[in-house]
């Protein structure tokens, strides 16, 4: 280990330093904007029930994520970093390509105040590339990531109908846990500050990989180090202490208009409904950033479990007409085809000028 890190502090002093440097900025752009749009799907409860003030969700978001990127983030990082796109591709000029094209997707999504998934735009902006050179992994993209992509929300929904319907509306009945006593109710207080930051550390798991593991496949590749075992692993670790503090910057800058449009507009409900979104989204997030390694929207898994909760208390009908989920949903496809898009034009560009 400490050979490498010596031959890493070496490289760092030569002028390769210099080319590094473009795609760990572009990183950091990008980790900025994940963390404005994933503050709210984590933070979306305890800010709609008044639990905790909105100036210390940037802090204690951004110390989640770092946990979750470190302790569960292996597997995804590894997805985006190897098995999407051949590592020997990852050169610093393709990286750099693929997570400018995430990060002006994502903050045209910032700027409309709507959570968007990092991961699907992540996944396309790397498919473009990988599409261009006729080397796309099929099997981990069309029976692995994008069926998840599916299965996941339908799943958030189901899940979450069924809890609120069998387990809420009975409690909600009788009057308990609803906003306007949440404070003579600790206990209920304390569980949705601890799932908001469960669901902190779920985004860290996977969403971090997004920028961490495109650069960590970089930099190996350039450095030409085995790009396998523990050399990637040291890497990726060192990635992820430079990537995750920005994603609480970014919640800190860019966060509170995405929050109160999630907190406030889709959030109509009550603090035990948002235990059970909290709980059921991170979760399921956590399984497929560990099990599979599949990066996950937890923005759309998120949403599956609000309008599962939705319909279980308002109606199919109503819960399009109450909340803010329709509109969306548009974003949510325009912005990973941005990425893909964007991703293809600039990888064909630099093609043509010889750089890659």
């Amino acid at each position: 280990m400490l050979e490498l890190i010596l031959k890493i502090h070496f490289h760092m002093l030569s002028p390769m330093f210099n080319q590094l440097l473009v795609p760990f900025l572009v990183a950091i752009f990008l980790a900025i904007n994940m963390g404005a749009s994933g503050v709210a799907p984590a933070f979306s409860a305890a800010h709609g029930a008044n639990v905790l003030h909105k100036s210390v969700i940037p802090g204690l978001f951004g110390l989640m994520v770092f946990i979750g990127a470190l302790l569960a983030g292996k597997a995804t990082a590894t997805t985006l970093g190897n098995d999407m796109l051949p590592a020997e591709k990852m050169s610093f000029v393709l990286v750099s390509i693929i997570l400018f094209s995430v990060a002006i997707s994502l903050l045209l999504a910032n700027l409309f105040g709507i959570p968007q998934s990092t991961s699907q735009s992540t996944v396309m902006a790397i498919t473009a590339p990988a599409v261009y050179f006729n080397v796309v992994n099929e099997h981990k993209l069309f029976v692995e990531v994008i069926p998840a992509w599916f299965i996941t929300p339908l799943l958030s929904f189901g899940i979450c109908y069924l809890a609120a319907r069998f387990i809420y509306n009975p409690i909600r009945k009788k009057g308990y846990l609803t906003y306007r006593n949440i404070s003579q109710h600790k206990l209920v207080k304390g569980i949705i500050i601890f799932m908001s930051l469960y669901v902190a550390f779920a985004i860290g798991s996977n969403n971090v990989a997004n920028a961490a593991g495109p650069i960590a496949a970089m930099v190996v590749n350039e450095m030409g180090l085995p790009g396998s075992g523990s050399n990637f692993m040291i890497i990726m670790i060192l990635s992820t202490l430079i990537v995750a503090p920005s994603f609480g910057i970014g919640a800190s800058l860019m966060g509170h208009k995405v929050l109160n449009n999630t907190g406030k507009g889709i959030f109509l409900f009550g603090p035990f409904e948002g235990i059970i979104i909290s709980f059921v989204t991170a979760t399921l997030l956590l399984l497929t950033s560990i099990v599979k390694g599949i990066p996950t929207s937890l923005v759309q898994l998120n949403a599956g479990a609000i309008i599962g909760v939705g319909v279980a208390r308002l109606g199919a009908k109503n819960i399009f007409r109450k909340t803010e989920v329709n509109r969306f949903f548009i974003m949510w496809v325009i912005s990973p085809l941005v990425a893909f898009i964007l991703s293809m034009g600039l990888t064909w560009t630099a093609d043509k000028m010889g750089l890659l």
